[in-house]
């Protein structure tokens, strides 16, 4: 049986705490076919060091200054091979070893162009303090302020092909804008796998102070702006509302 290759990507930069877990998650896998590519920003504290005791179970390492997340990830993007994609950062983890096969018999069965499933965040302790719990994809649940985990994001490669990749145009909102572009803007086929798939450490650029959060907000605005949401003003409100229920 021939299995499509999946292809991983993982950006990161300065990660020494968090990249080996990461990358145990993805070659632990239990799917045959995995293109594993890791894009490293330049580290300088040990990263480099750890991703190289893994280079036999890595595709494609890079290590070189670039423009942040989106750049790196559109890097990524360039050197993938695989049929289906897929993006994990250096805090994250595949929760377990079946992961890549619930997404590999997902598409396989129900033909979609996109999955999503669930997400669990942790603190320093490793303890579960938000379940991002997705739900199924509504049409027009975008101009509720819904979104999926982009952690837990697969699509069909062709739609970078065709649709566009990351737009850095979008500061940290640039995985929303292209979520929002694929699936509300042009309607693909989605499915969704009610899994908890990825376990994330808290935090991130877009939380790290107040600035970066009012910038986050605009960012989202522009996005939606963009991409045909209804209201994005009420759209805007309710983003970060629908998160209150993950701590419950």
């Amino acid at each position: 049986m021939e299995y499509p290759k999946i292809s991983i990507i993982t950006v990161c930069y300065n990660a020494v705490n968090t990249i080996e877990r990461c990358i145990r998650s993805v070659i632990n896998q239990n799917y045959p076919n995995v293109e594993y590519i890791i894009i490293d920003g330049g580290s300088t504290d040990g990263t480099v060091d750890i991703i190289s005791k893994f280079y036999e179970h890595i595709a494609i390492s890079v290590s070189e200054k670039d423009q942040g997340i989106y750049d790196a990830l559109n890097k990524g993007l360039k050197l993938s091979s695989g049929e289906i994609v897929g993006a994990l950062n250096a805090d994250d983890f595949l929760s377990n070893e079946n992961i890549l096969t619930v997404v590999y018999e997902t598409f396989s069965i129900h033909h979609p162009y996109i999955v999503y499933g669930d997400l669990d965040y942790l603190d320093g302790t490793g303890k579960i303090i938000r379940k991002w719990r997705s739900g199924k994809y509504k049409k027009g649940s975008f101009n509720f302020g819904w979104m999926p985990p982009h952690p837990t994001f697969y699509c069909k490669r062709e739609l970078f092909e065709n649709l566009g990749n990351y737009s850095l145009a979008y500061g940290s909102a640039a995985d929303y804008e292209l979520m929002t572009r694929f699936i509300h803007k042009y309607k693909l086929a989605v499915h969704y796998i009610p899994v908890v798939m990825v376990k994330m450490m808290t935090g991130g650029v877009s939380n790290s102070s107040m600035g970066n959060r009012l910038k986050a907000l605009a960012y989202d605005f522009k996005a939606m702006y963009k991409n045909r949401i209804i209201f994005p003003p009420m759209a805007l409100l309710l983003k970060p509302l629908r998160k209150i229920k993950q701590f419950f």
